[in-house]
Parts: structure tokens; sequence; C-alpha cells
């Protein structure tokens, strides 16, 4: 069943994208508003299996100091406040296309404070470079090639040079996404965990950017030349 209504939801976001990047970012703002309009609606701050996702996704961390850390698509920030404790000494920064979702993140809550701005990453990359940025569960909400495209240059681009993009999608859909990022900027995969033992498998994979000034230009450059991305870039763990 879990597996069929993925299906549906696919498909509704596909179609919404044929409307163009305008006109998906006012749907997404609406559509992200409305499913906040009650607290946590996916309960991500309580569900067994986002928690266990969010201990996954950090053990494939490698060991090193992280000044600045964003977290793409925080919703109300669950995992956002777990950075944060888990990095007391980072700036850490949840970003979201929903002003709702991101005004009950900044309900102050114990330990170090995140910060929380607004972003759609489709039509702009954040405006600074961090040491660790994170993608989790969101880039199938943007459907066409095109958006896709654009999205994950604007990730790769917000990942200062010799930094980390973590990226967490459901497998085997993760590949699709991971073929984007390869072609967005000069990035090299230093690990991928994928994680069968669920109900509903998921794939972490871990880039590391070129610690070259000029990367993001030639990017740029290899974004708009995937049209079809082919190749399957996941593995198992």
């Amino acid at each position: 069943m879990h597996r069929v209504l993925d299906r549906c939801h696919r498909t509704l976001f596909a179609a919404l994208s044929l409307i163009g990047v305008r006109g998906q970012e006012r749907l997404l703002h609406w559509y992200f508003d409305w499913w906040h309009r009650r607290p946590d609606p996916w309960g991500l701050a309580v569900d067994e299996y986002e928690q266990f996702k969010y201990a996954t996704t950090l053990e494939q961390l490698p060991a090193r100091h992280y000044g600045r850390i964003l977290d793409v698509g925080c919703s109300e920030g669950a995992f956002t406040h777990r950075l944060a404790a888990a990095y007391p000494h980072a700036d850490v920064t949840g970003a979201d296309i929903s002003e709702r979702a991101l005004a009950r993140a900044r309900t102050p809550v114990p330990g170090p404070a995140p910060r929380f701005v607004r972003l759609n990453i489709v039509t702009a990359p954040p405006a600074d470079r961090f040491d660790l940025v994170f993608c989790a569960e969101l880039l199938y909400y943007l459907g066409r090639p095109r958006q896709l495209r654009r999205a994950c240059a604007h990730l790769t681009a917000a990942v200062a040079p010799g930094g980390l993009l973590v990226l967490v999608h459901p497998w085997p859909e993760a590949r699709r996404f991971c073929a984007y990022i390869e072609a967005a900027a000069d990035v090299r995969r230093v690990t991928e965990h994928v994680e069968r033992g669920t109900g509903r498998p998921f794939a972490v994979s871990v880039y590391e950017a070129a610690a070259t000034a000029g990367r993001h230009a030639a990017g740029h450059r290899a974004a708009g030349r995937l049209a079809r991305p082919g190749r399957q870039t996941g593995r198992g763990a």
C-alpha cells in the first residue's frame, strides 16, 4: 500500500511541475503551508522510522569540523535542531518553502538555536556556502528534469570547496537524484549507505565538493547539458 501511495504522490508532483517554475513555486508554497496548518503533520519529531533515519544519516558523516551547516527542506526543524545539538559549535541553518513551517521551527527549544530562512531551492541557491549541506526527502517533489537540474545545481553551489553534500531519499529512486548531482558539479561520492532493514528502504549518499574555486561555474554548465540522467549511481550497503 505504501508503494502505491508513493507512486500516486510522485505522479501528482510530476504533473504539477508541468506548469513551469514560478507556477510550481506558488503551488508548492500553498501545498506545504496547507499541510502545516497543524503541527508536525508527518510526525517527523516523533515517528520511529524518521528518528532511525536521522540517526543513520548522522552515522555516515566523516568525523571532521563543520563550521556552517544547512538543512534544505527542513519543515518544522526536527532534524535541524538535532544537527544543532550534535554540532553545538556550528552555525546551523534550516531552509524551507513554507512560512508556516518556519514559524514553528523558530519556536525556542532547549539547546543551541539554529536560524531558519525561507528558500525555494529551484529558483535560487542559498546566499552563502556551507561546510555541510543536507537535502532529505525533497527532490521527488520537483518532478521534471528541468527543475531537478536547477535544484541540484543550486544545492552543489551551496557547498563550500571541500565541503559535503548529503542526500537522503527513498531507494532505489535515490539513484536518479544522484545522477543529477553528479552532473551538476565537480563532486565525488565518498560513501553511500542503503538501508533495507525497514519497510521503506532509503539511501544516504554523501558527496564531497572539489577543493577548487572554479568548480561552481563548471557545475552550472554541466547541469545545462544533462537532459536525461541514465547512470545508476547507487550501490548496496
